[in-house]
Parts: C-alpha cells; sequence; structure tokens
C-alpha cells in the first residue's frame, strides 16, 4: 500500500509574510523599468542639485508630461529613491542618490545595472524556451539594452579601480606599461577597459578583441572619439583565437565564466603570452560554495547567470557553463590545467575579484 503523504500545517502569518515580501518584490522589478526611464529621460539628473520640485516643475525642466512624471515620482518616493515632503507637494532627490543615478565618474553609479537587469527580463521568455531544450542564447542574440548596461555598469569600477589598484596589484606590470609593453583585452565588449588602459599608458599598444561584432563596431567608434586609435585596434575573434604573440599582458573582464570552452580559451592565452607575461582575470565576486553567496550581491549575480551567462556558454562549442558565481577554485582549476604555474587573487571589490596568473 503506498504511503500517504503527511498533511501539512500552513502558518498563516509565515504565508502573509511572504506574500508581502513578494509584493515587495514585484515593485521592486517593476522599478528597475522606472529607473531605467528615468535615466533615459533625464529626470534623475534634472534632481540633482535642484533642491525640491512639484512635478510639474521636473515635467517642465525635461519636456515631459506632468501626469506620468507624478505617477513616477510617487512611485520613486514609495520606493525611497526621491523623498516626498507632504505639507508642500514637493520632491527632492538625496545628494547620496545623486551620486549613485547621475554621476557617471563614481565607482556606485548604477543606472547601467537597471539597464541590463532590464534588458534580462525582457529576454527572460527567450530564456525559458532554453531551458526547456537545453539550448542556448548567444550574447549577440540579446536586446540592446543588455550590451549597453553591461558596460555601463562596469565601465564605472573599472574607472575607479583598474589603473590605481588592479594593474599595480600585477607585480612589475606598471613599470612595463609605462616603458611600452603589448596587450591584448580579451572578451572587451564596448572596448571601455581596452580604451582606459590606452590612455593612462601611451607608450604602451593594445588590440582589443571580442566575438561579438556589434560591440566591436562601437568599441572602435569609442576609441576614435578618445583619441586612442594610434595605440588600440579593435578586432572580431572569439577568445580561444585571437591574433599575436608574445603579449606582456593578458586581460579578460567579466568573461571567462561566460565562455563555451574556457579552458580552450586559457590555453589560447597560456600560448600568445610572452616567456614573462601575465594573465588579468577579473571576474564576479563569488565564493566557492552556494552558502557563501547567499547575499544580496550573490542573489543578483545568480540572476544574471541564470538569464545571461548560463545560455552564452551553453550557446557556444563545449559549453562548460561556468556560471557567474564560479568560484576562486574553479577558476584555479581552469587556469592551472592550462599550463600557468602561478595564480592568485591580487585584489578584490565588492563586485569583483582579480586574479594574476603567471607561466
Amino acid at each position: 500500500m503506498a504511503a500517504t503523504a503527511e498533511p501539512t500545517t500552513v502558518d498563516t502569518e509565515k504565508l502573509m509574510s511572504f506574500v508581502f515580501r513578494a509584493v515587495e518584490e514585484v515593485g521592486a522589478s517593476l522599478g528597475t523599468a522606472l529607473v531605467v526611464m528615468g535615466d533615459k529621460l533625464g529626470l534623475y539628473r534634472a534632481m540633482a542639485g535642484a533642491g525640491p520640485l512639484t512635478s510639474a516643475e521636473l515635467a517642465d525642466r525635461t519636456g515631459t508630461t506632468e501626469r506620468y512624471v507624478r505617477e513616477w515620482l510617487n512611485a520613486q518616493a514609495a520606493g525611497r529613491f526621491v523623498e516626498y515632503d507632504a505639507e508642500t507637494g514637493r520632491y527632492s532627490l538625496p545628494p547620496e542618490q545623486a551620486v549613485a543615478l547621475t554621476d557617471e565618474s563614481s565607482p556606485a553609479y548604477l543606472p547601467g545595472f537597471f539597464q541590463i537587469a532590464l534588458g534580462s527580463i525582457m529576454d527572460s521568455p527567450r530564456i525559458a524556451e532554453v531551458v526547456r531544450t537545453g539550448g542556448g542564447l548567444g550574447w549577440h542574440d540579446h536586446v540592446s539594452d543588455v550590451h549597453e548596461g553591461c558596460e555601463r555598469f562596469f565601465r564605472p569600477g573599472y574607472n575607479a579601480h583598474l589603473v590605481t589598484e588592479w594593474l599595480p596589484a600585477l607585480e612589475g606590470m606598471v613599470d612595463r606599461l609605462s616603458a611600452g609593453a603589448t596587450v591584448a583585452d580579451v572578451g572587451c565588449g564596448h572596448g571601455a577597459s581596452t580604451i582606459l588602459m590606452a590612455q593612462a599608458f601611451p607608450a604602451s599598444s593594445f588590440v582589443g578583441c571580442d566575438y561579438h561584432e556589434g560591440s566591436i563596431a562601437t568599441a572602435r567608434t569609442r576609441a576614435d572619439a578618445a583619441g586612442v586609435s594610434d595605440q588600440v585596434r579593435f578586432e572580431v575573434a572569439p577568445a580561444s583565437g585571437y591574433p599575436g604573440q608574445g603579449y606582456d599582458l593578458v586581460t579578460m573582464f567579466d568573461c571567462l565564466h561566460d565562455m563555451g570552452d574556457p579552458e580552450g580559451a586559457a590555453r589560447h592565452v597560456r600560448q600568445s603570452l610572452a616567456h614573462d607575461g601575465t594573465w588579468m582575470i577579473v571576474e564576479p565576486a563569488a565564493g566557492d560554495r552556494v552558502e557563501d553567496n547567499l547575499n544580496p550581491v550573490g542573489r543578483a549575480y545568480y540572476s544574471f547567470s541564470t538569464l545571461l551567462c548560463t545560455p552564452c556558454s551553453l550557446s557556444q562549442e563545449v559549453g562548460l557553463a561556468l556560471g557567474a558565481q564560479a568560484g576562486e577554485a574553479r577558476i584555479r582549476d581552469i587556469v592551472t590545467k592550462a599550463g600557468f604555474s602561478r595564480f592568485a587573487r591580487v585584489a578584490e571589490t565588492p563586485f569583483n575579484i582579480v586574479y594574476g596568473a603567471r607561466p
């Protein structure tokens, strides 16, 4: 006779606590679209440093429609992005939120984070289909908000840390770059990291590689605008087959875990480096165990990994699918199997871990 399941007792208080937490989650999900809207329409920038404003005043400053702006402001106030004064009916953007939402030079700048999240949500029905089939979805197949948001999210961190902290953490690298080194920036996307290094080290030469043609086209335009085209060239090439030999430095920023064959890419890096060259690997902050990553940053990265990173890897040959929370032990294993004898964590931020590897 088949065993019957024990009846489940539902704790009503816990149930309702979860329901209200779910309501907050829905509000936050919808708020992602409203943050991107506020950024694109210039609403946050118009509020920054302006003091208390009415919805009509904000609409007038931004050339938008007051009735929409009023609803947007109320949602922002409910989410504690802006402050509301009930006596005056005016709204203000606190200085801390102004930095996070309008200052592109700050490492706390967040609109790109919301933009890549919104793009990921827009593509989620397509991801649901590949979850059923076991297929993948390449980076090139995503909406433009994913590509633009990714660069806008990571670029402020690179601006804040790459030249001043991460490169100096690699033994002797700043001196080599200052004297004139050759660098391959693999998986360069829109070229933010490549251009930043070129601007900091005018004696060095750089090649940025990415398999996505659209990103390379953007990178070339950005290099022209930044005035570094004489130092930098951008090429469409995979991580396991980018051109050149004898590089003093190979860099990979937040992309190794997205690759279908990170082990093959690691072997190619080893083959392309000079005998005393260095591979710098920047990866999302992660611990080695699931329980190490059950926190707000880990939650965001596991979500992006489900919607972006894992499908991207599974769309390629091998499809190892490391995921955005691979952790140091798995990265070390890939690097050492490729023939690198030295591997170490050299720097970290709340969002990234930086590793250095040498033959």
